[in-house]
């Protein structure tokens, strides 16, 4: 099975702080011994506003046993130059013009028929999204077996096996429960890695990887990156890396590539580019990175006034349990979350971080009531809400809103974006249609995405603005707490920056309270009053993020942030233009 993929979307209209018409040449090297070389790449998108250039005039070159990252803003075309290598753009995509050379083919010229020839056998892809790119009704093992049927690689008897060896070369623990699952009992992290088996089960020539380990924990992440660089090294795989971490590129990209509305803008060996960048655009991207920078709070952490630190959430020894499969015939249960207790007070951020699968999204499910706890106490402002239902559960779900790690399975496709934002007023039967939309408008602007994307629809967006959108939605009712599930996990340097700068603004502004989930440790140091470290279901170890960063007591913690991509030559790093 080839997964399908959203595009990237529209890029965002340009801006006029710099003149693209004036940059240096960015041409690569002439592209002899190129896997891929793609010339003079024009892809448009046909929307109801008017036809909309995406990605104009690009060049670009891949070398076999080479890693080449492409990083941008969310919307400048890094995803639909990558979907138009395999012709999967959406429906509404044209490409306008140029030629995408793999081998003796020109892919841009080739016959459904021919392409599926070549997507999967030659060019394995990872996209950005594995809710819409698994079967959800198939399970995980089926999907990946799937690949090497379809090619030849292996028989019906054989491919089940070779499956779970894929998957656990792919990173997924217990390989052989996860072949037996769906993709709904899997977490974000889990079904990215199902994605990767998918991708290398038939060891292509070519991996485009459209933001691979963007829901992965830091520690996974790097065993994924390891195992396609190790392809790299091992088989010639040339790969183009689509990502918006520029710490992960600095880190395995041999050659960089930086694109900014639709073009790029500049090119050239990683290090050089990172070390002394020519474009002032690629010099506002380091400097958002938080993984390439010492990263500091976005504010001032100083503790708030006693009267200020009322509890309130507190979990009191929760527990989850969830069934698996059987094997062997015996019932085996999962224990995701093992006699947790913490404490988030009124105004302050506590963030969990942990590998995934270590029970931080099941943890923040206990919090808002959307599962039920097998043991322990979820109380909210002082009130037990473990077994709360109708009138309490319908308040609790005003005063606590969810911004989810993945925008687009989280917003309706059928609604325009005004009434995605304005769904949660209208159901709670908040002011009339003119002023929700005045309130729809004044978060947009606050999330930095333009009032004209009011009429637009989830599809006709980037994963970026989509993510930027679902926050929008959750502080549309103005709640006490904010369950943060990886909400800056899909957006580039630049606007996750803008979002962190947002959500630290409207907890000074308005005592919001944020329970923050991420991977991204360099990301909890800047939001986060207290980090909370999760492993296997249990709390290993708690502390103020400065504490716990330069003095982490457990072996995990320790691990979690040895493992934090950007710093392999933190002296190459150092040297860079400031």
């Amino acid at each position: 099975m080839v997964p399908a993929v959203m595009s990237d979307g529209p890029p965002n209209t340009p801006g006029t702080d710099e003149d693209l018409s004036t940059t240096p040449s960015t041409a690569p090297d002439p592209g002899e011994g190129a896997a891929l070389e793609i010339r003079g790449l024009s892809v448009s998108y046909r929307t109801r506003g008017g036809t909309v250039r995406a990605v104009r005039d690009v060049d670009l070159d891949v070398r076999p046993g080479e890693v080449t990252a492409v990083v941008g803003e969310s919307g400048s075309g890094k995803s639909t130059t990558a979907h138009a290598i395999t012709r999967l753009l959406a429906a509404n995509a044209t490409i306008d013009a140029g030629t995408i050379r793999f081998g003796r083919h020109d892919l841009t010229a080739l016959s459904e028929a021919e392409l599926r020839t070549v997507r999967g056998a030659q060019i394995g892809l990872v996209p950005q999204d594995p809710s819409v790119s698994l079967n959800p009704v198939k399970r995980i093992g089926e999907q990946v077996a799937e690949v090497l049927r379809i090619h030849g690689l292996a028989t019906r008897r054989s491919a089940p096996s070779e499956a779970i060896d894929i998957l656990h070369r792919a990173g997924l623990p217990d390989a052989v429960t996860r072949a037996r699952q769906y993709p709904h009992e899997l977490s974000g992290g889990m079904r990215q890695r199902a994605l990767i088996a998918i991708a290398i089960a038939a060891r292509p020539r070519l991996i485009v990887a459209d933001e691979p380990t963007s829901a992965l924990d830091v520690t996974v992440q790097r065993v994924i990156l390891d195992h396609l660089q190790g392809l790299t090294e091992e088989l010639g795989t040339a790969i183009l890396l689509v990502t918006h971490d520029l710490g992960v590129a600095a880190d395995r990209a041999q050659r960089l590539v930086v694109m900014s509305q639709g073009r790029v803008v500049e090119a050239g060996a990683t290090r050089e580019v990172l070390a002394e960048p020519q474009h002032d655009y690629t010099r506002r991207l380091l400097a958002s990175a938080p993984s390439l920078t010492t990263a500091a709070p976005r504010t001032e952490v100083t503790a708030p006034p006693a009267t200020d630190t009322a509890t309130l959430v507190e979990l009191r020894n929760a527990v989850k349990e969830f069934r698996l499969p059987r094997a062997e015939g015996e019932s085996r249960t999962l224990r995701a979350v093992d006699d947790v207790s913490l404490t988030l007070h009124r105004g302050r951020t506590l963030a969990l971080v942990g590998e995934s699968g270590s029970g931080k999204s099941t943890t923040a499910r206990l919090v808002l009531r959307l599962t039920d706890a097998s043991a322990g106490h979820i109380l909210f402002d002082g009130t037990d809400v473990t077994t709360a239902r109708g009138a309490q559960a319908r308040q609790l779900r005003r005063r606590a809103q969810l911004v989810y790690q993945n925008p687009y399975a989280s917003l309706d496709p059928r609604f325009s974006i005004g009434e995605v934002i304005t769904e949660p007023l209208r159901a709670f039967k908040v002011g009339d249609r003119a002023s929700r939309l005045d309130r729809a408008r004044e978060l947009l602007d606050r999330v930095a995405l333009p009032a004209t994307t009011l009429d637009r629809r989830p599809a006709e967006l980037s994963g970026g603005q989509r993510q930027r959108v679902a926050i929008a939605r959750a502080l549309a009712l103005s709640p006490d707490l904010v369950v943060c599930d990886e909400p800056v996990s899909a957006l580039d340097v630049s606007v996750q920056a803008q979002a962190l700068d947002l959500l630290a603004e409207l907890q000074a502004d308005t005592g919001v309270a944020y329970l923050f989930i991420s991977h991204d440790l360099a990301v909890v140091r800047q939001i986060a009053h207290e980090v909370a470290v999760m492993r296997a279901g249990r709390v290993v170890e708690t502390g103020a993020p400065d504490d716990l960063f330069t003095h982490p007591r457990h072996e995990y913690t320790r691990e979690l942030l040895a493992a934090i991509p950007g710093h392999r030559d933190d002296h190459d790093l150092r040297t860079r233009s400031a």
